[in-house]
């Protein structure tokens, strides 16, 4: 089992638990005997049943240590506050060979703590540009801004009362720039098309969530697209009580959720695989900021709409094509 919020502070002065059928062992315990397998250790701000960005990275863990069976030693924290998250990297870094957090909002902890463990790899996914980074530290970008061009392009198409929105969470510069992206595909299909956006704050409050995308479809809108983790909980709430659909996030579930039309491909487990395998290799590098966008492919980033007509996926797949080839240009993080 992961180690939850509620029971961080409480792990931690115990000292041991167990984590995905793993022994995790003390946290400020010692390291394994270097023969054995890589301490990996993942901070994962929010939890991993999510449906969202963290499920996406909990399965990408789940495929490393498939693919590394007895070579990794997975450790992982999950559903963290904001308070503990220098704590929990810590805790991670003391036994581990790599560490990653799971979120933008955890690279100023990252940066603290990585200055503790100059012999620790710390990769931030979904952090922000910074030339200053400790020289054991990289940054991942999850390119959330040019595959939410593409979201919009399909939600204009999508649509059929003319008005689509945007939900994230807190306010900070990949979301801020996906949002305004999504805007700019959506307009570059229909320039009329009406857009409402809203921030909750919370990328995990189901209530906020729900209230924004009511207030959304309150003023017309049929298709929503998030940038949420738990609070997709309250947006699929929303469309359950007022009608629409959602462009969902993150991974291709089209089939299990009639409430979603498309899917968005975000790799968040894919840049977590990657790590691991680059860090067994001994190819990792403290990437300052390395994008994994329309580029690296559809495990990378991506759209699926789940039953789209041929004119629909042509003119993506144009979108696409234009986004790679630079011919549409799109907000960095």
């Amino acid at each position: 089992m992961s180690i939850s919020r509620r029971n961080f502070l409480t792990f931690t002065a115990a000292g041991a638990a167990f984590v995905g059928g793993e022994s995790f062992g003390p946290f400020f315990g010692r390291r394994a005997a270097a023969a054995g397998p890589v301490g990996i250790g993942i901070l994962f701000p929010g939890t991993t049943k999510d449906r969202g960005w963290m499920q996406s990275g909990y399965e990408g863990v789940q495929a490393a240590k498939a693919a590394h069976q007895g070579d990794i030693s997975v450790s992982f924290v999950e559903n963290t506050a904001m308070s503990d998250y220098e704590q929990a990297l810590t805790s991670l870094a003391g036994k581990s060979k790599l560490v990653i957090a799971a979120g933008g909002q955890c690279q100023a902890d990252t940066e603290k703590v990585a200055g503790r463990f100059p012999n620790v790899n710390f990769v931030v996914i979904g952090g922000a540009r910074e030339d200053t980074l400790r020289p054991n530290v990289a940054i991942y970008d999850v390119r959330q801004a040019e595959v939410a061009y593409l979201a919009g392009a399909a939600a204009a198409m999508l649509t059929k009362s003319g008005t689509i929105s945007f939900i994230g969470g807190l306010e900070i510069p990949p979301i801020v720039n996906a949002a305004t992206e999504f805007g700019n595909g959506a307009k570059s299909i229909n320039p009329s098309i009406k857009y409402v956006q809203a921030m909750t704050g919370d990328f995990d409050d189901v209530a906020k969530a729900k209230e924004a995308a009511l207030a959304a479809a309150a003023g017309g809108a049929d298709i929503h697209y998030a940038a949420l983790t738990l609070g997709m909980r309250g947006l699929e709430q929303a469309i359950s009580e007022k009608g629409g659909h959602i462009i969902g996030s993150y991974s291709d579930k089209c089939g299990a959720d009639a409430r979603y039309i498309a899917f968005t491909i975000t790799g968040v487990g894919f840049m977590m695989e990657t790590a691991i395998s680059e860090t067994l290799a001994g190819t990792w590098k403290p990437d300052k900021f390395r994008g994994f966008g329309l580029k690296a492919g559809h495990k990378a980033s991506g759209i699926v709409v789940c039953s789209a007509t041929p004119e629909i996926k042509a003119k993506l797949d144009q979108i696409e094509r234009d986004l790679i080839g630079g011919k549409i240009k799109t907000l960095d993080a």
